[in-house]
C-alpha cells in the first residue's frame, strides 16, 4: 500500500467517525425514562434515540475542521524527529480538502 493511500484511509477513517460523532443525540435530548420495568419498551431497537441528520454545510464544517486540526497540529511539530508525523498529518489534511475542492462543494 501506498503511503498516500495510508494518510487518506486514516484521514477518511477519522473523519467519519467524526460525522457519526457529530450525528450522535445529545445525552441531555433523549430524556430519562423511569417507570416499571414492564413499561420498558421491548424488541431490537426499541430505546435507541433517533440519530441527527446533518445538512450538506454540516457535513463540510466537519471535514473542514478535520483537516485544519491536522494542518494546526502539523504547524506545531517543528522538531525534525516529528518530521514524518508533520508530514502525515498535512498529506491527510490534503486528502480532506481535496473532497471539499471537488465539484458541487463549498
Amino acid at each position: 500500500m501506498r503511503a498516500r493511500d495510508k494518510a487518506a484511509v486514516s484521514a477518511l477513517r477519522s473523519t467519519l467517525a467524526a460525522l457519526d460523532n457529530a450525528e450522535a443525540v445529545p445525552v441531555g435530548e433523549t430524556g430519562v425514562r423511569t417507570g416499571a420495568l414492564e413499561d420498558s419498551p421491548a424488541g431490537a431497537g426499541a430505546t435507541e434515540a433517533a440519530r441527527r441528520e446533518l445538512s450538506e454545510g454540516g457535513v463540510v464544517d466537519v471535514v473542514r475542521t478535520e483537516a485544519a486540526e491536522r494542518l494546526a497540529v502539523a504547524e506545531q511539530l517543528t522538531a525534525p524527529a516529528h518530521a514524518d508525523r508533520a508530514a502525515r498529518l498535512r498529506a491527510e489534511a490534503a486528502v480532506l480538502l481535496r473532497f471539499l475542492d471537488g465539484p458541487g462543494h463549498a
